[in-house]
C-alpha cells in the first residue's frame, strides 16, 4: 500500500464544475465538535489524488464568498449534490463578478434524474 493511498477516502462524492453542492465540514472549537454546512456553486476542481481540491462560490446578503476544500480531508464529512449544472467550461471564474440572472447556471435535468435513479438502485442493492 502506498503512503498516500491510506489517506484517500474510500467513497468519493461524484460532482462536476457547475453543480450546486452542500459541503458538511467538521469544526473543532476547544473540546467541542460540530458539523457546519456550506452550500454554493462549484466553480473549479483541481489536482488529483490526495491533493485534489474544489472551490465553492456563494453570494449571500450582497457579499460574495469563495472557499477551497480538500476532497480527501477528514474534516469534510460529506458532499451532497443539490443540482447538476450544464456548463461548457472547466473553471467558472466569470461568475464571480456577476449577480442576478447572469450568475445562474442552467440545470441539467437529464443528469439529475440519472443520479437519483442510480442512488435508488444502489440503496435497493444494499
Amino acid at each position: 500500500m502506498d503512503f498516500e493511498e491510506q489517506f484517500l477516502k474510500k467513497e468519493k462524492p461524484f460532482f462536476n464544475v457547475g453543480d450546486t453542492v452542500k459541503v458538511y465540514t467538521k469544526i473543532i472549537e476547544g473540546n467541542k465538535e460540530r458539523v457546519q454546512l456550506y452550500s454554493g456553486l462549484v466553480i473549479a476542481k483541481k489536482g488529483s489524488g490526495l491533493s485534489e481540491t474544489f472551490t465553492v462560490y456563494r453570494s449571500a446578503y450582497g457579499t460574495a464568498m469563495e472557499r477551497v476544500f480538500l476532497l480527501n480531508s477528514p474534516r469534510v464529512t460529506k458532499v451532497v449534490v443539490e443540482k447538476q449544472g450544464k456548463v461548457r467550461r472547466a473553471k467558472l471564474n466569470f461568475i464571480k463578478g456577476t449577480s442576478g440572472k447572469k450568475a445562474k447556471v442552467k440545470e441539467n435535468l437529464y443528469k439529475a434524474e440519472n443520479t437519483i435513479v442510480n442512488s435508488l438502485e444502489s440503496e435497493i442493492k444494499e
